[in-house]
């Protein structure tokens, strides 16, 4: 029982591993948002967005400063003594101060101010207002982390339509090289009969020729079809950010193109055209920003100071109120004013025509991919005439009614019918994404 347990243990354990090492699409995406250059980079930029935006928050909030202020001077700025004074009173108060220093004192017969000091001191500004800018500077960081997180969605459905032309670039080889290994086991039956032919002298050397001629094309194109798959599967994991395995990748090689018509969706606006918008707004913003230059600033404060400027030390606090109109500020408004008009006017004839060109594209990718659905339903077509065409080519071959070459054809043309099906697929589930990612589907 217990030795039961652990086979089915170890088959789970394995059939997991096995799970793993096959990748599918969606783990490829998965894989890439996790690694992808792109995609890290696109976090790095709405990160340094909102951190620009919570720079612009704190300025609802008092600036506070500390200064501290130290002098010294070789000369004081204010100098006065008696010798300043007027002749009797000088010489009245000469007299006194020579007394008083001959009984010992020591009185100075001239007063020095502002000569050395320091003094430090702490500030608090509360701007109460700025002609609305600190308002519409916070909106403009909002409208500026939309526009980053937008410019991601962007960015990465582009990243996730490449990777999935890469994953279907390998999987369209993949499925080739499994073509031409059918073809080449066709080629091998075809070459006994020829040889049981030639053997019995219904047919001459030149067919096995001819054979072996058809074996080396396409062992050569088989070479060539393994070498691009392991540029492809490096592209690959380049692209999803993981080290490209030795024993090379395990794709899930399922091509799902069921085919069905869709309705083009009028209701979704595409992240391009929100873009669009949100540099509308943007500009709006920084016209109201303008305008608030030429407007009347407001602001209280409060400052507390410390030191010995003068002659001893000192604290004194101030309340104090700051209001600046500015005056010729108003002429450069009035230009960036005008400015800001032409841009949003500009901004707006680009956002329609924007608008027209991608309602043609989205109409466009919805008529590819249903061409591309119709063609593969006639390729399909195609194959199972070419399987029949060989078919009976073979047998007539082995009655003798046809030649080697005519074998040879009707392979060649099934190959071809085949290949076609693997490229008329990739590129319709290519052409289905393009439109669900146009149309948000």
């Amino acid at each position: 029982m217990k030795r039961y347990i652990l086979v089915v243990f170890f088959a789970f354990l394995t059939l997991g591993l096995t799970a793993q090492n096959v990748l599918t699409l969606d783990s490829c995406f998965a894989l890439a948002k996790a690694n992808n250059v792109q995609f890290k980079t696109n976090k790095i930029e709405v990160e340094k967005a909102q951190q620009v935006k919570k720079q612009v928050f704190t300025k609802y909030f008092p600036q506070v400063s500390v200064d501290y202020i130290a002098y010294y001077g070789a000369n004081p700025i204010i100098k006065y003594g008696i010798n300043e004074m007027n002749d009797e009173l000088g010489e009245i108060l000469g007299a006194i101060i020579q007394i008083i220093n001959e009984q010992g004192g020591h009185v100075p017969t001239e007063i020095e101010l502002l000569k050395k000091g320091h003094s430090i001191s702490a500030t608090a500004i509360q701007p109460v207002y700025a002609g609305g800018r600190v308002r519409t500077g916070n909106k403009l960081a909002k409208i500026g982390v939309e526009a980053a997180e937008l410019q991601t969605e962007v960015s990465e459905r582009d990243v996730l339509e490449n990777i999935e032309s890469t994953y279907y670039l390998v999987v369209g080889l993949k499925a080739k090289v499994e073509t031409i290994e059918s073809t080449l086991t066709l080629v091998d039956s075809l070459d006994k009969v020829a040889n049981a032919s030639m053997k019995a002298g219904l047919v001459t050397k030149n067919d096995i020729l001819r054979v072996a001629l058809e074996r080396n094309k396409y062992q050569a194109l088989l070479l060539q079809l393994n070498n691009a798959i392991v540029l492809s599967s490096q592209l690959l994991c380049q692209q999803i950010g993981i080290e490209y395995p030795e024993s090379g990748l395990v794709l899930d090689e399922e091509i799902n193109s069921d085919g069905k018509d869709f309705a083009i969706k009028s209701n979704y606006e595409r992240p391009e055209i929100q873009l669009l918008q949100l540099q509308i707004d943007a500009e709006v913003m920084r016209k109201r920003m303008s305008r608030g230059e030429a407007l009347p600033q407001i602001g209280v404060g409060a400052a507390l100071t410390y030191g010995n400027l003068i002659k001893s030390y000192k604290e004194n606090a101030f309340l104090f109120a700051r209001v600046t109109v500015p005056i010729t500020q108003w002429w450069e408004t009035s230009h960036k004013i005008k400015e800001h008009n032409l841009k949003i006017e500009q901004y707006e004839l680009m956002q329609q025509d924007l608008t027209e060109k991608m309602s043609l594209e989205e109409k466009q990718a919805y008529n590819h991919m249903i061409e591309a659905n119709a063609l593969l339903q006639s390729d399909m077509a195609a194959y199972d005439m070419a399987q029949e065409n060989y078919r009976v080519s073979e047998l007539n071959y082995r009655a003798g009614e046809n030649t080697i070459t005519d074998v040879l054809e009707a392979n060649s043309l099934l190959l071809q019918a085949q290949n076609a099906i693997t490229d008329r697929q990739i590129t319709y589930v290519t052409a289905r994404r393009r439109y669900y990612d146009l149309t948000g589907k």
